[in-house]
C-alpha cells in the first residue's frame, strides 16, 4: 500500500509521536521511512542583516536537526525499517511538499502542532499550514 512514508520532524513531542506512528506504518507495510528536518531560514520579520540571520539560523538549526534525526535513526534501527534522513533549509510549508513530490512519497505523517512562541519564530515548525 505504501512504499515511501515521509515524517517531517522538529523534535517536538507531537512530531515525536508522528515519528512513532510513521515508524509503525513503515514496519507494517515494509516501506522506506523518510525523516525530514527543515531548518527554517526564511525569517524576513527580523531586522538585522539577512546574511547574519541566515547563517545563525542555519548553524543552530543544523545542530538541532542532526540531534533530532539521530534520535529517529536510533529508534528506527531497533525496528529494522529502512530510513532516509534529510536536512533542508527554507520555509517548511514549501520545502516539505517539495520533498514529498521529488521523492515519490506515498504518505506524509506529521504532528498537528510543533514549536510555539520564540522557538517557533527562531527554529520554525513542521505545522501543516500547507495542507489542503
Amino acid at each position: 500500500m505504501y512504499d515511501r512514508i515521509l515524517v517531517p520532524t522538529d523534535g517536538s513531542e507531537p512530531a515525536a509521536a508522528a515519528v512513532r506512528h510513521a515508524l509503525d506504518l513503515a514496519d507494517r507495510y515494509d516501506a522506506t521511512l523518510h525523516a525530514l528536518f527543515v531548518v527554517d531560514t526564511d525569517k524576513s520579520w527580523m531586522t538585522v542583516s539577512k546574511v547574519e540571520v541566515h547563517d545563525a539560523l542555519w548553524e543552530v538549526g543544523r545542530e538541532t536537526a542532526t540531534r533530532v534525526l539521530a534520535e529517529v535513526e536510533a529508534v528506527t534501527a531497533d525496528v529494522g525499517v529502512e530510513l532516509v534522513t534529510e536536512i533542508l533549509e527554507g520555509a517548511p510549508d514549501r520545502r516539505i511538499p517539495e520533498y514529498a513530490a521529488e521523492n515519490g512519497i506515498d504518505l506524509v505523517v506529521m504532528g498537528t502542532h510543533g514549536r510555539t512562541g520564540l522557538q517557533h519564530r527562531l527554529l520554525g515548525s513542521v505545522h501543516g499550514s500547507w495542507l489542503p
